[in-house]
């Protein structure tokens, strides 16, 4: 991938509206900024409007603006002034599902030159919107399987589908009933310096990425009940191609930064550079190949991730099946200038919707993982210059599997795909198990503790590459931290 042309995108986006755009104030059409006037059909005849007469910016001023459903046509910008807040109604009927797609407040379907701009807020009300939802399938009025005790579909924030140059930049985002925001096959999209916060329900993504090509998210905060910064693929036919993800924060009950767990598709070109993830149940990175899709060409740089309960989780499935017969699979990843620290603790503990405590416990810190199949190998992944601190103390009587009964750890490919399925692994730091051409290159293993288990563990791996690579651990040998079997090294 060529960074250069990334960055190309980014600048030629800042200028998406047309020559001849105009600015409209939301005023001149009735839109009353009480917050309890809905002023979805006033918002909706502005966007129309503008759209049709050349295209130009819709500027909200200070005030609350209660809205349903409403869907951005071709060469509109919302620019949300300081001050000014888009709030969305609590009504579940007020909310619109586009053509092939979800269900948001602002939705827009094969519109292009489109962005939500400025220092204002987007408020979904999400908590009592998730609750009347509720009620109304608990009533039987809404269809839905009620799994988990929350309502399967909800509104996103903002969800664009089949759009092309889009620009969303420096605004807030707040307590959606769903995931925050989703852009869905769109190419040209660039997300830039927004927050958001979502912890208004379960199930609450901070940002989805599927099937874009031509991408940047950067400079951007985001704290979510769930993955945080996510990329999917819900097309056999497509994928995320081309995308960039810098210098963001994300703080999180699930994953920081993840692809999938929907990847019919793929992932191809996917750089991931300077970003933090910090106090986050599951992994810092999580790259899974598991719905027919593929992963390949992926580099992570420069990403530290403090108290958070898994590093890195690399695993190919087979949960879904191809009607082409392509099988999942996952090559060419770099993982390099990393740090980080797992706690003995819950690294989520106190927040809203905290990551579930029954899930796969109890067990001792697992550590990171590449787990391919024996039909298809994890392949070509280089790992360098990467800091890694464990608490150590694992506790044998948590369902030891030993070094002599690796057999033990289950295969599970059609499973929901998290580190913690596999309860306990026999290593502290790596286990590796079905892959090929593994290298490790100036790598740092810390565990605080002594622990029953050895750092690195290999199973059924084709030239595994030890390069430089450190271990401290109380009371342990260098010498007795690496367990292989079926593996030859290179």
């Amino acid at each position: 991938m060529k960074l250069a042309k990334i960055f190309l995108v980014s600048a030629l986006l800042a200028m998406v509206t047309p020559v001849s755009a105009k600015d409209y104030y939301a005023s001149t059409f009735g839109i009353l900024s009480n917050g309890t006037t809905l002023n979805t059909r006033s918002i909706q005849k502005a966007i129309d409007h503008i759209s049709a007469n050349g295209g130009g910016k819709l500027i909200f001023k200070v005030g609350r603006y209660l809205t349903g459903s409403i869907h951005m046509k071709s060469n509109v910008t919302i620019e949300l002034s300081e001050g000014a807040v888009l709030v969305g109604s609590t009504n579940p009927y007020d909310y619109d599902k586009i053509t092939g797609g979800f269900i948001g407040l602002v939705v827009a379907y094969k519109a292009d030159n489109i962005g939500i701009v400025g220092k204002g807020v987007i408020d979904g009300q999400g908590k009592q919107l998730a609750e009347n939802y509720l009620t109304q399938a608990a009533n039987g009025i809404i269809d839905d399987k009620l799994e988990l005790g929350r309502v399967g579909e909800r509104p996103k924030l903002i969800y664009f589908r089949e759009c092309k140059n889009v620009t969303i930049k420096d605004i807030n985002m707040k307590a959606p009933a769903f995931w925050t925001q989703t852009y869905d096959q769109c190419k040209n999209l660039v997300v830039d310096g927004i927050t958001v916060t979502s912890r208004a329900y379960w199930n609450n993504d901070g940002l989805d990425v599927v099937d874009c090509e031509d991408s940047v998210i950067k400079n951007c905060f985001i704290d979510a009940t769930d993955d945080g910064i996510c990329l999917k693929s819900h097309d056999f036919n497509k994928m995320c191609n081309n995308i960039l993800i810098h210098n963001n924060v994300v703080t999180s009950s699930a994953s920081g930064i993840k692809f999938g767990t929907a990847g019919r598709g793929g992932f191809k070109n996917i750089k991931i550079i300077n970003n933090k993830v910090y106090d986050t149940y599951r992994s810092a990175i999580t790259i899974q190949a598991v719905d027919s899709g593929f992963a390949e060409d992926i580099e992570v740089d420069s990403l530290y991730a403090e108290n958070t309960g898994n590093p890195i989780f690399l695993v190919v499935g087979d949960r879904t099946q191809n009607p082409s017969g392509r099988k999942s699979y996952m090559k060419n990843i770099y993982i390099h200038h990393m740090k980080c620290e797992v706690p003995a603790g819950k690294p989520d503990e106190g927040v809203a919707f905290e990551g579930p405590t029954n899930q796969d416990n109890p067990r001792n810190v697992s550590p990171c993982s590449i787990i391919g199949l024996s039909t298809s190998k994890i392949q070509n992944v280089r790992i360098e210059d990467v800091d890694l601190i464990f608490p150590g103390g694992g506790n044998p009587y948590y369902a030891k599997v030993g070094l002599d009964e690796l057999d033990k750890v289950p295969e599970i490919p059609k499973s929901y795909p998290e580190f913690s399925r596999f309860k306990e692994l026999p290593a502290w730091g790596f286990y590796i198990r079905h892959a090929e051409n593994i290298s490790f290159k100036n790598v740092k293993f810390t565990a605080k503790e002594k622990d029953y288990r050895v750092a690195v563990v290999a199973d059924d791996v084709k030239g595994l590459s030890l390069k430089n690579v450190k271990y401290s651990e109380p009371g342990k040998s260098a010498s007795k931290q690496v367990f292989t079997r079926n593996t030859t090294m290179k």
